[in-house]
């Protein structure tokens, strides 16, 4: 490390993003991304992980909104 840096021309927030705008990765546990990839070598056929996944997330929710009322 330097003894001294220079933050003269440095511009607060340069690098800020919030929340809503980040784009965070989400780790599946081993079982669950292993059975979705046995899905996929069963049906042969185009599988986006991401679709099924935030599909079976967006029926989840739905679920739960009825489930609330």
């Amino acid at each position: 490390m330097k003894a001294e840096y220079d933050f003269n021309n440095a511009e607060q927030g340069k690098f800020y993003r919030p929340l809503e705008e980040l784009e965070i990765p989400i780790y599946l546990d081993q079982e669950v991304k292993e059975f979705f990839l046995q899905k996929l070598k069963i049906q042969k056929q185009y599988f986006s992980l991401n679709k099924t996944i935030n599909s079976l997330l967006k029926k989840d929710i739905e679920i739960s909104i009825q489930l609330m009322n």
